[in-house]
């Protein structure tokens, strides 16, 4: 009886971690192909790139699955392994070993995001709430507004670019969601399910696309910062429009800002450029190289030998 109790669950888990498998594989494509292409439209050339997109949506795909057989307090958590598998694998794709100050920026980052998701997941609300038709305009000219914003400041200055654009993204992505989740409780015909579905598409591959360019400047600092924008922003719109609370209240308030600031340190170390590969000692070996044979001469003296 326990087995079948549970079972459901060791599938959500399972589909979790598969899901994290894709999305971080995704990732490490995609930040490989915006370091061997000089811009977006190069990059959408790459047939690389466009398995990064099956790989998201077969995590995505996966996510969903994984939601109608566990609870959203495990399953979102488990989104994070993403990091912890795209980090190392980004370095072993590179050729480098991953260094301390990336395993302490991934741990900061798993740690304060998975308290941020504890405290925030399942925090009031109701499982069929949904956003309104002026709702759902409001979040996409609000979303809107904060991704242009973004972008402006990823042209202008160079260090954040990566950051700004994986900011953008996130954002982007936790629309996308929310709307789709709208979608999924009410999926009835009408000119407002329409501009949704329109919305949604349009978020979605916004998000994409924007995450692209993020990784044009590395991967574990633009990747744990989108990791963690998707979902404060998604808890965000639903703490303001659908009724989400904080759990424990004012304590589990406090513990979300706690868990945001570890959060971001994380980012931060994953940030730093990182060394790359020892560069081997310039030794150059004397190469042998042909001379003519000289043979020895002797003194001409006055006892030479006469011609």
């Amino acid at each position: 009886m326990t087995a079948m109790a549970t079972s459901p669950v060791l599938l959500a888990v399972a589909l979790s971690l598969v899901s994290a498998l894709c999305y971080a594989t995704a990732a490490v494509i995609q930040e490989r192909t915006a370091a061997d292409t000089a811009n977006l439209r190069g990059a959408l050339t790459r047939a690389s790139w466009w398995w990064a997109v099956l790989l998201n949506a077969a995590g995505a795909l996966l996510h969903v699955v994984a939601l109608r057989y566990g609870p959203l307090s495990l399953v979102q958590p488990l989104g994070v392994l993403t990091l912890v598998v795209a980090v190392p694998l980004g370095s072993l794709a590179a050729r480098r070993r991953t260094s301390g100050t990336q395993w302490s920026g991934m741990a900061l980052t798993l740690v304060g995001l998975t308290a941020l998701l504890t405290v925030t997941a399942s925090g009031g609300g109701t499982s069929d709430s949904a956003l309104s038709t002026n709702e759902v305009l409001l979040v996409a000219l609000a979303a809107a507004t904060l991704i242009a914003a973004l972008i402006r400041l990823a042209s202008g200055r160079s260090s954040l670019t990566g950051l700004a654009f994986a900011a953008a993204s996130g954002i982007a992505s936790a629309v996308g969601s929310t709307l789709a989740q709208k979608l999924a409780v009410g999926p009835t015909l009408s000119w407002s399910a329409a501009v949704t579905a329109l919305l949604t598409v349009a978020f979605a591959a916004g998000g994409l696309l924007l995450a692209q360019k993020a990784y044009g400047s590395g991967l574990g600092g633009p990747l744990a910062l989108l990791t963690l924008v998707n979902p404060v922003a998604a808890s965000a719109i639903g703490v303001s429009l659908l009724g989400e609370g904080f759990q424990y209240g004012t304590t589990g308030a406090l513990l979300a800002v706690a868990a945001a600031m570890a959060a971001g340190r994380g980012v931060v170390l994953l940030s730093r450029p990182q060394p790359e590969r020892p560069a081997r000692l310039d030794v150059r070996v004397p190469v042998a190289v042909p001379v003519p044979h000289l043979r020895p001469t002797r003194m001409l003296t006055g006892t030479s030998r006469a011609a």
